[in-house]
């Protein structure tokens, strides 16, 4: 798989090592010189000094080529502008960081595939540490419909029971456990034991509640 990504900050830099170690190609469109230099010996990638708002250069970026482009610069109107250009050239899909919430219209409405603010899932993820701080970690799907928590169970009324007799419930599934440090698929009939962690698919607004139930 081939992805461009456009900007070399910090969002634009973390994006391309993890693509880099999923095996995927890529090439980084970074504006600042230096950071380019700097980047070109850090990345195993194509480093192109430029603007990734100009039509030539994501041409020379072979972008006909590309399945993904991700604007990640801390500029809303240059990852907009960018990604409108990129459309044309049919990129299977388009991804651009957002950093003001009232600009995420915007970026809709022109068609752009995923919008994504760090700085908002941030605030996200901070807000439900802090109001369920026994949750070990926390994932947000979709537009936060649900979400994939961490917990371990220590709830006396779950354990020695069969995972099939409390998941799936109507709010939640629990979609795996960890053995020394592995994940495991729970199968029906597994039972279920003290300080075993488990990950838990749980609907929006229901965290309280299955923490309840799996927790102390």
């Amino acid at each position: 798989m081939y992805a461009i990504i456009m900007g070399g900050g910090r969002v634009g830099l973390a994006l391309a090592n993890l693509l880099i170690d999923n095996g995927f190609d890529i090439t980084l469109i970074e504006s600042n010189e230096s950071l380019c230099t700097e980047l070109a010996g850090e990345l195993d990638a194509l480093v192109i000094n430029g603007n990734g708002t100009n039509s030539k250069l994501l041409e020379e970026s072979n972008i006909e080529d590309a399945d993904y482009f991700i604007a990640t610069t801390g500029n809303d109107e240059a990852n907009l502008l960018s990604c409108i250009l990129v459309r044309k050239f049919n990129v299977e899909t388009i991804i651009a960081r957002v950093s003001n919430p009232d600009h995420e219209e915007a970026f809709k409405e022109v068609g752009i595939d995923r919008v994504i603010s760090p700085e908002i899932s941030a605030a996200r993820d901070l807000a439900q540490f802090v109001t369920n701080p026994r949750v070990s970690k926390l994932t947000t799907l979709g537009e936060g419909d649900a979400e994939i928590i961490g917990m371990t169970i220590t709830n006396d009324k779950v354990v020695g029971k069969r995972f099939k007799e409390i998941s799936p419930a109507k709010d939640f599934i629990i979609i795996a456990t960890y053995q020394n440090g592995k994940l495991v698929i729970p199968q029906p009939d597994n039972t279920i034991a003290r300080g075993e962690k488990v990950s838990i698919l749980v609907k929006r607004g229901t965290l309280k509640k299955v923490s309840k139930k799996l927790e102390k």
